[in-house]
């Protein structure tokens, strides 16, 4: 059985930090429909705590129609491009390509995806050329787009294009995926390849968007057993999640050797957010990345889903702080957006009393069935 590598202790190491961010990104960012002025909200809020300074800027670049179609189908790609400044397509055709009722046609679509895409390319290519070891980009993270078309709020699929990018300079990959919601385009578009893990921890129920990632889906073909679903009931919270994430991470380590990961935090796993029915606060999140960045590889992080916006933005400060390891007032300081933090004003997020669903028994057969699969490639390693 393959053992993990230690990490080898240097206290001199200083990892150098890229934030992808301007004024374009933002923008474009905020006007999601379902989404509309997030972007701005957790951007404020970042700079209200003067975290920019702790790290490299990052200007993103916009993505050519050339590295948009490294995964998504030209048909797709050129429609988005047809109607990017018609806000009212034909809806037989509209519908073909996804673009209906969750992912509805934007004014400037396509003028959308190449600056969210760009931003993650951005970090990609950041990290390829050793710039910096960790690069965030909490404005991508769209893990439900496929080839050919637009899902789950998804128009462009950020976070497949920033591993291929990333597999340019990096043999293997590991993709982790927090949000409540299972990142389905990403293991769909890498099903087949043993190069690149993918691990998501979900709610999964009957109903529950998108009704992908059983424990038994697990890659097919030569990428079998590389995909690592860690499907959770409701009601979940810190003390539970952070078990069974520590458990599966470890097997993980045990069973793939990677030289480059990325995370997505989508923050509806939280108390309270609207479309998840997860019971966590930004302590747990920042539990499972403090487990990821301490691995020493090159990363990258990533936003994704989270509808209670000021919780998003809470969340998203407080793991930046944590990656540049510095330590900020739970008092949310004073700026634009203040008042969307009452009443508590704090950073801090309270969980509900909501019951947690997932039975020990249950737990134990998921957590059985994941090492029966991952012990299927250490047999032949």
């Amino acid at each position: 059985m393959m053992k993990r590598k230690r990490i080898e202790v240097n206290d001199d190491y200083l990892p150098q930090i890229g934030y992808v961010c301007n004024g374009d990104l933002v923008r474009q960012a905020s006007k999601l429909t379902n989404l509309k002025g997030r972007a701005i909200v957790v951007q404020k809020l970042i700079e209200s705590y003067d975290l920019l300074r702790n790290m490299a800027i990052l200007k993103p670049v916009p993505a050519t129609d050339e590295e948009l179609c490294t995964f998504h189908s030209s048909d797709y790609i050129n429609y988005l491009a047809e109607i990017n400044s018609s806000y009212t397509p034909d809806d037989d055709v509209a519908l073909e390509f996804g673009l209906g009722y969750d992912c509805p046609p934007l004014d400037g679509v396509m003028d959308y995806c190449r600056t969210v895409a760009g931003a993650t390319l951005t970090a990609a290519k950041a990290l390829n050329t050793g710039d910096v070891n960790i690069a965030i980009n909490w404005f991508g993270g769209w893990h439900h787009a496929q080839r050919d078309e637009a899902e789950g709020f998804c128009y462009v699929n950020d976070v497949v294009l920033g591993i291929l990018e990333l597999r340019k300079s990096y043999d293997s990959v590991l993709y982790v995926d927090l949000d409540v919601h299972h990142g389905n385009g990403v293991e769909a578009a890498f099903e087949l390849t043993p190069k690149v893990m993918t691990l998501s921890l979900h709610q999964y129920e009957s109903g529950f968007y998108p009704g992908t990632g059983s424990v038994n889906d697990v890659g097919s073909g030569t990428g079998q057993n590389y995909a690592v679903n860690v499907p959770l009931m409701e009601g979940i919270g810190n003390k539970h999640y952070c078990d069974i994430f520590d458990k599966v991470w470890d097997k993980v380590l045990d069973s793939f050797e990677f030289d480059a990961i990325v995370v997505q935090c989508g923050a509806d796993a939280l108390s309270g957010d609207p479309l998840g029915g997860f019971n966590l606060t930004e302590q747990t999140y920042g539990h499972c990345l403090s487990k990821i960045v301490v691995e020493r590889k090159p990363t990258m992080i990533l936003g994704g889903g989270g509808y209670n916006i000021a919780n998003t933005a809470r969340c998203w400060a407080y793991l930046t702080a944590l990656v540049i390891d510095c330590e900020i007032s739970t008092d949310i300081p004073e700026h634009d957006f203040f008042s969307m933090y009452g009443p508590s004003y704090e950073l801090t997020i309270t969980p509900s009393h909501r019951k947690d669903s997932n039975s020990q028994d249950y737990v134990e057969k998921i957590l059985n069935q994941i090492e029966e699969n991952l012990s299927a490639l250490r047999s032949v390693q």
